[in-house]
């Protein structure tokens, strides 16, 4: 049986009414760079993420450079990250001006290790990035209590963990302020690329604001130099009409993920993921670990079943990093994530049937 990844057209196939009403109107409209259908999203959404405010923009990407840009972030200061995630995260440091500080993950859940960032800290360092990466939460008691102890901000990497709670409080909740992405493939995906900033503080969602609107709130009255990050009407329409279908999605994933715990646990050379206490994972992957990854996955591709690997290369180790000189030694559990990490197939609408294939193949490799 063939499974596929993702499946964004059966997706679409089940909303299809809503998806094609949504786009008629902003045609209808005329309402295609922000306007009500933007408006209207970013109100839907800061209420989803249970927060005041929310800032649409371009990407995901985008929204984290907005973020430390709103934060004034200058030259010489130190922001802390993962040392496993997607670029976007380091990049963005790097282009608010600032120098990237990359911590180990702890072993067990893919995100941040907060000893690390306790002993990551220097006089130069401003704030503090923690992705929530594959969908489970970061450990926000012990980041948040390091952060108030050094007087750092936090700003929470969302953009694969949307509806995800630490100890029942929404993720992108804890910090200064949080970065969503709606690529995509995400759990709450566009159709083209599309990003938005929340937060709790009026005074930074309007900076934010002004920050990516051309450095005004009102055309032509520019207060400061800016940047152009708009969410465009057609996107946000479209995002509006999937985000009541959102909490089923994800419910729908958690099963799929209980699934795999239970058919896989027991197969030897397979790791599950590991969900910390307190901590609701929202699967935008479901990431085992097996030690011949890489055969494993030709194993499954010749028999149908897409895989993908996120991420192969620890982000120390990139060639775009190699100024630090740093070494796999000293990110051991990302370096032996990298190289043993696996994401199989999940998606709300994955079915058992696609499922249990996956599930015998993983069995007759082993």
């Amino acid at each position: 049986m063939a499974v596929p990844f993702a499946d964004l057209q059966l997706q679409y196939q089940n909303i299809k009414a809503e998806i094609d009403a949504a786009i008629a109107a902003v045609i209808r409209d005329n309402a295609f760079i922000r306007g009500p259908f933007v408006d209207a999203f970013e109100h839907d959404f800061a209420k989803a993420a249970s927060v005041k405010h929310c800032v649409s923009c371009a990407n995901g990407t985008d929204a984290l450079y907005l973020a430390m840009a709103a934060l004034k972030v200058r030259s010489g200061d130190e922001v802390i990250t993962t040392a496993h995630s997607w670029i976007s995260t380091s990049a963005m440091i790097t282009h608010a001006g600032a120098t990237v500080k990359f911590c180990d993950t702890d072993g067990v859940t893919f995100t941040i290790d907060p000893a690390a960032i306790e002993a990551a800290i220097t006089p130069r360092t401003v704030g503090i990035i923690p992705v929530h990466l594959y969908g489970q939460p970061a450990d926000m008691d012990a980041i948040m209590a390091i952060a108030n102890k050094h007087a750092l901000w936090v700003i929470e990497d969302c953009a694969q963990a949307h509806l995800a709670r630490y100890k029942g409080q929404m993720v992108g909740t804890f910090g200064a302020a949080a970065t969503y992405s709606f690529y995509p493939g995400k759990n709450l995906g566009a159709m083209g690329d599309a990003g938005a900033l929340v937060t709790n503080d009026a005074a930074l969602a309007e900076h934010m604001m002004r920050l990516a609107r051309h450095g005004g709130l009102v055309k032509h009255q520019h207060e400061i130099e800016g940047v152009n990050s708009r969410l465009d009407g057609m996107q946000a329409a479209i995002l509006s009409a999937k985000l009541p279908h959102l909490a089923a999605w994800t419910e729908a994933r958690q099963r799929a993920a209980a699934i795999y715990d239970a058919g896989l646990n027991q197969i030897e050379g397979v790791s599950v993921p590991q969900v910390a206490p307190g901590r609701d994972h929202v699967y935008h992957l479901y990431t085992i670990r097996h030690p011949r990854r890489d055969a494993l996955a030709a194993h499954l591709n010749a028999n149908g079943v897409q895989t993908a690997i996120n991420y192969p290369t620890a982000l120390p180790l990139l060639q775009a990093y190699a100024r630090f000189g740093h070494t796999a030694e000293q990110f051991p559990h990302a370096c032996r994530d990298q190289n043993s990490i696996l994401s199989l197939p999940i998606f709300a609408e994955i079915t058992s049937a696609q499922q249990d294939s996956v599930i015998r193949l993983l069995r007759e490799f082993a």
